[in-house]
């Protein structure tokens, strides 16, 4: 310290930098380790880094338990208390057997004693310490593990979001619904087949650039009122932890701002257009006197849409042709891992060009409520996996139609005291009903 107080006092002030530039080239012949550092502010504008806050996030899971001094806070999005290390504190672990060191560092800069903003700006950094005869091996693979890891924790742990939209932007309220595919009322054996279809997109980027298409999958959901469609979104949001952009295609005035939406979109989300049979001009209804040959001339592949007569009047101008280019044209490429999600009653009434496969890749049917259907709502409902009044309602099912919703609505207690056998024999009687007034509607017809 004396040594260096000396030289502070007396050596050059414009010789500095040199000595410093020479001395640290001296220090680092003899040091065999290689120092990265990872600012938490970057760039002329001192943007937050996302590196910094992915690495925040690989150390906070992967060396809290070996760090001496940690710092807790309840970081904004965030699900729980999240434990980071604290300021000059260093941890160690290892990847491939290579040793490594983690620092969490800050820069204090030097302010005047007197100042009308009294407050210093703290630069934080974290530096990753190896020996130098491992370069490759963590330039090349550790540091884009430990982005990739850092990346993935902090959407587990985020706090999803609801988005929906006004013409031109999105607003958002944090996504808490239970549901699950454990309280789908469907077949166990579909249940399986779209869990496997969404896990396998999930982890199918690279497979989706090899092939050249942008990584998107599209849901259509079909089928009466009452069917779980809504239900069926929400799981699928839970089981992928994806936010949902719940898309009003009415509030949006033309096509123009229904790409500026589609571009504010982030990766991981699933995009909703429920209802899409009532949200535009598409129900297949060509203008009348055209021939094939001119609607193919004017669109190039005969999926551009025909403005109807009333469309003109509507305060939405969005086309057919421009939601196709948010499902699968060049805009369709702005942002990946997206699920795109059409629900409607009437299928019949669907333009072809906009369920076709490639653009809605699955087509999921959610019928009226089976006997599979109902022992998941009895088992959510009532707790209970048989019952000797299980055939009952077998019977009643196969010659009734009756949603998932009314079955549950039957099942559901309506005061304490009310039990098992309570329940469904209320749902016998429903069911019993609706019968009879199917029967008697038949024998009018």
């Amino acid at each position: 310290m004396f040594i260096y107080a000396m030289f502070q006092q007396y050596f050059p002030y414009e010789l500095r930098g040199h000595a410093h530039k020479y001395t640290q080239k001296l220090v680092t012949y003899f040091y065999p380790y290689i120092q990265i550092t990872f600012h938490e502010l970057t760039g002329e504008k001192l943007k937050r880094s996302d590196a910094y806050f992915a690495i925040q996030n690989y150390l906070a899971d992967h060396t809290t338990a070996t760090a001496k001094r940690l710092k807790a806070d309840v970081v904004k999005g965030s699900k729980s208390l999240v434990l980071t290390m604290d300021d000059h504190e260093q941890v160690m672990e290892e990847f491939q057997g290579i040793k490594i060191w983690w620092s969490s560092n800050k820069n204090t800069p030097k302010r005047p004693s007197f100042s009308f903003y009294p407050k210093t700006e703290e630069r934080r950094y974290y530096t990753l310490t190896f020996h130098k005869r491992y370069r490759d091996a963590i330039t090349k693979s550790y540091i884009d593990k430990v982005l990739k890891d850092g990346k993935a924790i902090a959407v587990r742990n985020r706090e999803r979001k609801l988005y929906t939209n006004n013409p031109t932007s999105w607003s958002h309220i944090v996504f808490k619904h239970p549901a699950s595919f454990d309280t789908l009322a469907i077949d166990p054996a579909r249940k399986r087949e779209i869990m496997d279809d969404l896990l396998a997109f999930s982890k199918s980027e690279e497979y989706y650039a090899r092939i050249g298409k942008a990584w998107k999958r599209g849901y259509l959901l079909y089928g009466p009122p009452g069917t779980g469609k809504t239900t069926m979104i929400a799981a699928i949001a839970n089981f992928l932890s994806y936010d949902i952009y719940d898309l009003e295609l009415t509030a949006v005035k033309d096509n123009s701002d229904l790409r500026k939406l589609l571009i504010e979109i982030s990766s991981k989300a699933v995009v909703v257009i429920e209802d899409i049979d009532c949200s535009l001009e598409i129900t297949g209804q060509r203008k009348k006197g055209e021939s094939e040959e001119e609607k193919e001339g004017e669109d190039g592949n005969g999926d551009e849409e025909v403005e109807s007569e009333d469309e003109t009047e509507s305060s939405s101008k969005v086309t057919l042709s421009g939601l196709l280019n948010i499902i699968d044209g060049i805009w369709s490429a702005s942002g990946g891992e997206r699920v795109i999600i059409f629900t409607t009653n009437h299928v019949e009434k669907l333009d072809e060009a906009l369920i076709r496969k490639g653009r809605m890749d699955k087509h999921i049917e959610l019928s009226y409520c089976d006997f599979e259907g109902f022992k998941v709502l009895a088992k959510n409902y009532l707790s209970i996996e048989t019952h000797p009044l299980f055939e009952v309602v077998r019977g009643l099912l196969e010659k009734t139609k009756v949603s998932p919703a009314d079955v549950a609505e039957s099942l559901m207690q309506k005061a304490v005291e009310e039990d098992a056998d309570i329940c469904l024999n209320r749902l016998i009687r429903d069911l019993e009903s609706k019968s009879a007034k199917e029967g008697e509607q038949s024998k009018e017809a």
